[in-house]
């Protein structure tokens, strides 16, 4: 028997336009880990579709050696029954059911013409042992955190006997618990004989878990390196995957031209009806013109509770004391389209849910925010929302073929970059980034960086809510931590290290 179960052969996939595939060729050996990087849009993700089926035999040039024999995958079926698994990004659990109703949805345990409910339970529990879950199966899918249900889709692919598992960004929505838990069971995994796959922008995890690495750049593999034999470093990846050095990702800001306060929140605090309890405490915040703020916690901090409750977006929230100024002027925005007025503008950090409309293209998302400004006497003036959306499109960077191209087929990074675009359309004063470089690539952090340093040198104040601490700590002139909804630290640049950073993110508010 061959020592690799994969063998993927001058593999070529196009779509419209974009050649996403070239000659590709990518080997997996038996038991192993195999962690495949490169930039948003190298071709990853299409890789492992043309893999699991997704695309099917005939529309890909190239053959798919599985376990010695050539197969011919016309869809997910025909991959999984031969022990290959993938899993998304986006969890493909339906909430609404229970955990064993999930672990079993499409591949049911029939005995005669109805399912056996009492079996599937029983196959449910003993393969969320495998993956270290004590729940119970009866519980609905929905009253979980992502991090079980990460757990609870891998034990769905467990009992398909999966041999071959692929997991596409698994780390991305997770807190670093979670992802370490995460990669523990993929460790334990390839000690039960399973082979993984593993897609991943998180370097760190990477250098951590990879036995092989493959990079991918513009659809074409670029190298394979041997994990178990060499030390492998980020700057040797970050290389491989961007074409260039790149010595340091936090890029330095040429001019620093902080001003006075533009932006202040006092003693803002927020009631959650539904939880009965206040879900903000009292919070305090300033934003000088031309700095970057850093807010950093743990998940459940309360940081995007914070940005949208400023933001005037407050699903069910009540807002029971507190104050905003924009430029010693107080405002209080009840809706997103008053912050807009006022100045303020929020950047999701669940750009496909809330920041953007896949289906309609660059252009559209580009403007959508800010329609007013391309209306001509009663309609819009298309000539200049098409000058706007090339403008952007130029500025940062965009990676498509036009400003027509649908934003649903771009790649993370430059979604990312449509997302930034729709709000810098907008011109406010204060640019609050949640999460601006989840899901992305190094190359298009970098890019994202290099942007915010132009915006702030331009006049304009941001505020970063993320959960990489490097990230916060190499972008900040400033930083605040939240813990259990109130800031429990204010840190400078110079001041501020991972150590201190996370001793006030832990810190409760019973020492306030």
């Amino acid at each position: 028997m061959s020592d690799f179960i994969l063998e993927m052969k001058n593999i070529t996939k196009t779509f419209p336009g974009v050649r996403a595939l070239d000659n590709v060729n990518f080997s997996v050996k038996r038991g192993e880990i195999h962690c495949l990087v490169g930039e948003n849009g190298a071709g990853k993700s299409t890789l492992m579709k043309v893999l699991s089926g997704v695309y099917g035999y005939g529309t890909y040039e190239g053959d798919i050696v599985y376990n010695g024999e050539v197969q011919h995958f016309k869809g997910i079926a025909d991959s999984e029954a031969k022990g290959i698994g993938i899993i998304y990004q986006e969890l493909a659990l339906i909430p609404e059911l229970s955990v064993y109703e999930n672990i079993f949805f499409g591949h049911e345990i029939v005995k005669g013409k109805v399912i056996d409910w009492n079996e599937t339970i029983k196959r449910a529990s003993e393969v969320l042992k495998k993956v270290r879950l004590d729940v119970d199966p009866s519980t609905k899918v929905k009253n979980f955190g992502v991090g079980t249900q990460q757990l609870i889709e891998i034990a769905k692919a467990l009992s398909k006997d999966v041999k071959l598992l692929i997991l596409d960004e698994p780390t991305a929505s997770l807190n670093e618990d979670d992802s370490e838990n995460l990669l523990k069971l993929i460790k334990e995994l390839k000690n039960q004989g399973v082979t993984c796959i593993m897609i991943s922008h998180k370097l760190r995890e990477v250098i951590e878990i990879a036995d092989t690495l493959t990079v991918l750049r513009d659809g074409a593999t670029i190298c394979s390196l041997d994990a178990t034999k060499d030390k492998i470093t980020e700057a040797e990846i970050i290389k491989h995957m961007v074409g260039r050095e790149i010595n340091n990702i936090y890029p330095v800001r040429q001019e620093k031209k902080i001003g006075d306060v533009v932006f202040e929140v006092k003693d803002w605090t927020v009631e959650d009806p539904k939880k009965g309890r206040e879900i903000l405490h009292h919070v305090d915040l300033k934003v000088r013109k031309g700095e970057i703020v850093g807010l950093q916690g743990l998940m459940g901090a309360g940081r995007t509770e914070f940005a949208l409750s400023v933001f005037g977006n407050t699903p069910g929230y009540k807002i029971t004391s507190g104050e905003v100024f924009m430029d010693g002027k107080q405002v209080r925005p009840k809706s997103p389209r008053q912050a807009i007025n006022e100045g303020i503008a929020y950047v999701s950090e669940d750009r496909k849910g809330n920041g953007l409309i896949l289906i309609q293209d660059i252009k559209y998302n580009n403007t959508i925010a800010n329609l007013d400004a391309l209306i001509d006497k009663v309609v819009i003036n298309e000539n200049e929302e098409i000058n706007v959306g090339n403008y952007y499109k130029d500025s940062i960077n965009i990676k498509a073929p036009s400003i027509e191209q649908k934003v649903g087929n771009l790649s993370g990074g430059n979604q990312q970059k449509v997302q930034l675009a729709k709000w810098m359309f907008v011109h406010p004063k204060v640019l609050i980034l949640d999460e601006p470089t989840r899901g992305i690539d190094v190359g298009a952090k970098y890019e994202i960086y290099t942007l915010m340093n132009r915006l702030v040198e331009e006049g304009m104040s941001i505020i970063m809510i993320s959960s990489e601490l490097p990230e916060v700590l190499g972008m900040s002139d400033r930083l605040y931590v939240m813990s259990e909804g109130t800031i429990t630290g204010e840190l400078t640049r110079e001041e501020a290290t991972e150590e201190k950073v996370m001793a006030l993110a832990i810190k409760g508010t019973k020492e306030r």
